[in-house]
């Protein structure tokens, strides 16, 4: 979910119904999945995300309503078709050997698997910074030096050897927890190796200068808010396998501000036109340090879990406005 936050920030928008968007995806598989196959009702499941998104791009895009009204809307609405989709059931239990189940229950208990993880991630990292220097040096562009390569590569290498280490003392290493890198490393490579990411950070960046330069402004817009909609979609279903199945508060509660909150801690600016969907990564595990470091000092209180987050995410928002005026009086913005 905080991936697709990201997707709508770098074009300086907003969306405000994810949370929603999440909870009648999950509702939707919840109902189909009791009369059809699971794989299908998963699939309608995201697809209606995806509609969803559609419906509120071109609404943006064409019509011309803010996107913050018109997701405003959305939060609303969603969440009442949620409960209408639900009807009488208040709860819909995971069948029996749903896919779903398994998102956030299925472990590789083999220490190999979580060792053999982390020495991909390595060696990609590695591989990718290597290729990066080598490509801005024959561009005669400024690159990073082979030792500063190395050193962010065994600065990389003890972090995941270290969280692999933690997996396998414990099941083993989450299916969950790759599903995530996967969606990861294929938004960061459409965002940054792509046609389409540059010409969404080129809206973000200013939209009359897009516009001018061929790029088709609306379409982006629509299609961003498409991802954002799936990603919650998808989401959805991370939350339908944590609690058990589909109810009516799926996707409620603080589920929306903490995947914003990700975001924007993470380093995705709110102004648009900078930032990386491992920026949601970040920004999560530094909630989640703040939430187990509260825990470990006997602070468990949702009131100080949520002042420290705000504090810190207006922080966050601080930092990124004053680097943002910073630039424009260098002439860099």
């Amino acid at each position: 979910m905080a991936v697709g936050i990201v997707f709508v920030l770098l074009l300086g928008e907003i969306d405000l119904a994810v949370g929603s968007v999440a909870g009648l995806a999950g509702s939707v598989w919840g109902v189909l999945g009791t009369d059809m196959p699971d794989g299908l009702a998963i699939l309608l499941g995201i697809l209606s995300g995806t509609l969803i998104g559609a419906f509120h791009g071109i609404v943006f895009a064409k019509i011309g309503v803010p996107a913050f009204v018109v997701t405003l809307a959305g939060f609303l609405g969603w969440a009442g078709l949620q409960t209408w989709v639900m009807g009488e059931r208040s709860t819909i239990s995971t069948p029996i050997g749903s896919f779903v189940n398994d998102l956030t229950k299925y472990y590789f208990s083999d220490v190999a698997a979580a060792y053999g993880l982390a020495a991909v991630v390595i060696a990609a990292f590695y591989l990718a910074q290597f290729r990066d220097a080598h490509r801005r040096k024959a561009a005669d562009l400024p690159h990073r030096p082979q030792s500063e390569i190395i050193l962010r590569t065994a600065v990389l290498a003890v972090l995941v050897l270290v969280a692999a280490y933690g997996f396998n003392q414990e099941q083993g290493l989450p299916l969950s927890l790759v599903i995530f890198l996967v969606i990861l490393l294929v938004t960061d490579f459409v965002l940054r190796r792509t046609t389409y990411g540059r010409q969404v950070f080129a809206v973000g960046g200013g939209i009359e200068a897009a516009r001018r330069a061929g790029i088709n402004v609306s379409w982006i817009r629509i299609s961003v808010f498409m991802i954002s909609g799936t990603m919650g979609a998808i989401g959805g279903l991370f939350l339908a396998s944590a609690t058990g199945g589909a109810d009516r508060s799926l996707g409620g509660g603080n589920q929306l501000m903490m995947c914003i909150a990700a975001a924007v801690i993470g380093g995705t600016s709110l102004f648009g036109g900078r930032g990386k969907v491992w920026s949601a990564l970040l920004g999560i595990l530094v909630i989640q340090s703040i939430v187990q470091g509260l825990n470990q000092m006997n602070l468990s209180s949702n009131a100080i879990q949520y002042m420290i987050t705000g504090a810190v995410l207006l922080i966050a928002v601080i930092i990124d406005s004053v680097s943002r005026k910073t630039q424009k009086t260098a002439g860099r913005a």
